[in-house]
């Protein structure tokens, strides 16, 4: 959530945090600003609204001179959306600029703590409280000051601060909130994400938390909190800077969902030797697999659908009893955790706040933990004791896809993995699931091909008030992701249900005209959705129905039908899911709607 830049070099800072700024409007937000000092003082534009309001207010950064800023993108928590509340906050004599990323959970105490000492606040934002307590303690090194003030203060920050004493350099930390540093040639970075810094620096340093940075344009200097010196690992980026631009498409949400194929294909072939799935990067020996006697998933959004999904495949396959958390509920309900458990964390980003949380305390229970992540490097990753990385590449708009794809490809390795150890499978079987898994991405592409279906059946829908998407097993997973890329970027209300749940209350809501997506992908379960279908609609339902190509009688039942190809069981939501994307993307367009940027909601969820 937000987005944080910060450049010390030797060219005009302003374009360039507006630039990284821009490519940081995925994570969602709704005001922006920057501080820079412009060689007497600090001075602040900031603006409600999107960067095209500060891009016109300071003439594309040609207003403000200076060569070191910080920038920020806000998406509100404390305060409404205004300029006031805007990032960057300043202290009350204007010496200390400060952008955060995150939540100050005690501001409210420290806030009434520096009114009583006669410090006079602008903002509502707990932001203000950390540059205001700055400038409290600050008795002529910026450094001890942030200490002090990060000693005070509870909660998740990254924080980038300037001081007109300190006019060369800018000092950032960071706390359960993601921060990187940029190290160029005169010029060094700060920010949120890789795609800010990527035209200008591909070499980094990933901070750690409670890690302080002194950045100026020729040094970067990392402390601990005793002010000790940290050795950082330089990473380097090797993705090309075209995978963070939208390479002719309209949106960044069509190029990522044609990027799926590529992307799963990425995934599963360097994990496949010999016809066997090999983990190279895990260090969970065949002994503990075989000693755990529980799974538990956590996870968030379309992460914790992904964990449905993998609760389906891991039980019917290993035999594991396995439970799926949303991860903001899990550390709260005193969970039954111990060595013989395995936690299995999945996080896009890596550095998602609740997951984070419930990672931690899973490894305070004494469970095992192994994440499935995209971002190297990040939080969730380094403080689990095995990760898989998912290889989709950077992911741009906030609704998710070809990240979820790659996560649902990781669960079928993992699946089969275990399997494969604990004798769950004949050799006939496993054959036969590796074959399949390889065949998924040209699978992938032959439904891709066939989108015209799709946004055929987006234009007879996108005016519809409500819809419902049902399905059993596994369709009911899906059905669970196809409602939430349909609300998050369409705004058309939609809600997912298991098919046998309709008849105990549910089916009250379906009335003349209601769309229904119904999947009856899994053939064992296919007459009992009919039966579903024939449910909603005798009560006036229209319905769109979703199958593979060997099932063709659904014809009698559905209003209109999409086939995906046949497939294994286990991986049939690796193809039903991209026609429901499709449905998403298309119907969303058709609305005009802002689809890589929806409104309220954030790529990187941050904080609790």
């Amino acid at each position: 959530m937000c987005g944080i830049v910060g450049y010390a070099g030797e060219v005009q800072a302003a374009p360039v945090l507006l630039s990284g700024l821009e490519k940081l409007e995925y994570r969602g937000y709704d005001s922006a600003g920057m501080a820079i000092y412009d060689g007497e003082a600090i001075r602040v534009a900031k603006a409600k609204g999107r960067l095209q309001v500060l891009r016109e207010l300071t003439s594309d950064g040609a207003l403000i001179p200076g060569v070191i800023g910080i920038g920020h993108t806000r998406w509100a928590t404390h305060g409404a959306p205004s300029d006031i509340n805007s990032h960057p906050q300043v202290s009350d004599s204007g010496k200390f600029a400060v952008v955060h990323n995150g939540i100050i959970e005690n501001y409210l105490q420290l806030k009434e703590k520096l009114m009583k000492k006669g410090v006079a606040f602008v903002s509502e934002t707990d932001t203000e409280v950390v540059a205001q307590l700055l400038e409290y303690y600050y008795k002529g090194d910026i450094v001890d000051a942030v200490i002090q003030v990060l000693r005070r203060v509870e909660g998740s920050y990254a924080l980038g601060v300037l001081c007109e004493d300190a006019p060369d350099q800018i000092v950032a930390v960071r706390k359960d909130s993601p921060l990187i540093v940029g190290l160029g040639n005169g010029e060094n970075f700060i920010a949120s994400d890789v795609p800010a810094i990527l035209s200008r620096t591909r070499d980094i340093y990933r901070l750690n938390d409670n890690e302080i940075v002194i950045l100026k344009k020729n040094s970067v200097q990392v402390l601990n909190m005793d002010k000790e010196p940290v050795e950082k690992e330089v990473s380097h980026i090797d993705w090309d800077v075209s995978a963070a631009e939208k390479g002719g498409y309209e949106h960044f949400m069509a190029k990522e969902i044609m990027e799926q194929p590529k992307a799963v294909r990425d995934t599963v072939s360097p994990r496949l030797r010999g016809g066997r799935v090999v983990f190279d990067e895990i260090s969970l020996t065949p002994e503990q697999i075989r000693a755990f006697r529980k799974i538990y998933i956590v996870a968030c959004g379309s992460a914790y659908h992904v964990g449905v999904v993998a609760k389906y495949v891991l039980e019917q396959t290993t035999r594991i009893p396995v439970e799926v958390d949303v991860a903001s509920e899990f550390r709260y309900r005193q969970p039954i955790l111990g060595a013989d458990t395995l936690v299995l964390v999945i996080s896009q980003s890596g550095e998602t706040a609740d997951t984070l949380a419930a990672l931690r305390e899973a490894k305070r229970l004494g469970a095992y933990t192994l994440s499935i992540v995209n971002v190297v490097g990040s939080t969730i990753a380094n403080e689990s004791d095995d990760v898989i990385y998912t290889w989709a590449g950077p992911e741009i708009a906030v609704a998710t896809t070809k990240a979820y794809s790659t996560q649902l490809a990781v669960v079928y390795l993992l699946t089969l993995y275990l399997a494969d150890l604990l004798g769950t499978l004949t050799p006939q079987q496993y054959a036969g699931y590796i074959e399949e898994l390889t065949a998924l991405p040209e699978k992938m592409e032959a439904i891709l091909n066939n989108r015209a279906i799709i946004q055929y059946l987006a234009s007879k829908f996108f005016n519809v008030r409500d819809v419902f998407f049902i399905g059993r097993n596994l369709d009911y997973a899906m059905s669970l992701e196809g409602s939430l890329k349909l609300k998050e970027i369409s705004y058309i209300h939609s809600d997912a249900y298991a098919a046998g749940e309709l008849k105990h209350g549910t089916i009250s809501l379906v009335e003349d005209g209601t769309l229904v997506v119904a999947l009856a992908t899994q053939k064992r379960l296919f007459d009992k959705m009919m039966s579903n279908v024939r449910e909603v609609k005798t009560r006036g339902a229209v319905v769109l129905g979703v199958t593979t190509s060997s099932q063709r009688q659904i014809e009698k039942e559905a209003d209109y039908v999409f086939y995906i190809p046949d497939c294994c069981p286990m991986m049939l939501p690796s193809l039903s899911v991209i026609p429901l994307q499709l449905f998403a993307y298309y119907v969303s367009s058709m609305k005009g709607c802002d689809i890589d940027k929806p409104r309220n909601l954030a790529k990187s969820v941050t904080v609790e």
